[in-house]
């Protein structure tokens, strides 16, 4: 499976870092993963983590403005968009059909060929205009995957709070990430 990854400038740095670490722990379910960053992806990630780790991980960048990049295309091989976190200002344009960058351009060709986009939104609390542009995205075949946590498992550091939505969005994607399963074994 060839994934896609948009970070966007959404509070929740850490759910796009656990989502990269754990996209390097499945290597061998996952074929190509691509990046692409808003404005100020990674000044908040800065801000919250407190680091460049970004710079790190070994996936190929894309500008957001290559509308070259495969997935900026329907012909291309890739199956499934997360963005992670998704701001409300991004989401809003999904919804409202402007593709004016790579995020939202590959987002609109995942709703058109009815490929996975998923959204893991982070706000709160909810607005009239996100609740409705979540239900767009939602009717137009996209998943909105709120960044809310799970207790279950009881995580006991941010990074695995993190890691109850991220195995989530992965799971929601077709990848088994093991973790845990309500009463099972």
């Amino acid at each position: 499976m060839n994934i896609a990854i948009a970070v966007t400038g959404a509070s929740g740095s850490v759910y796009a870092k656990v989502l990269l670490d754990r996209l390097q722990q499945l290597a061998s379910q996952v074929g190509q993963v691509a990046l692409v960053w808003s404005d100020n992806a990674r000044t908040v990630w800065q801000h919250e983590l407190g680091n460049e780790d970004y710079n790190n991980y070994t996936y190929r960048s894309y500008d957001k403005h290559d509308f070259m990049a495969p997935f900026a295309s329907g012909s291309s091989s890739y199956e499934a968009l997360i963005i992670c976190p998704c701001s409300m200002g991004t989401l809003g344009r999904i919804a409202g059909g402007i593709s004016n960058d790579l995020v939202t351009r590959a987002a609109d060709v995942m709703l058109k060929e009815r490929r996975k986009l998923i959204c893991v939104v982070r706000e709160t609390p909810y607005n009239l205009v996100h609740l409705r542009n979540m239900t767009t995205v939602t009717e137009a075949g996209g998943i909105i995957c709120p960044a809310t946590p799970s207790f279950y498992s009881k995580p006991q550091t941010i990074e695995e709070v993190a890691g109850t939505v991220i195995d989530r969005v992965l799971q929601l994607c077709g990848l088994q990430t093991g973790g845990y399963r309500w009463q099972e074994d």
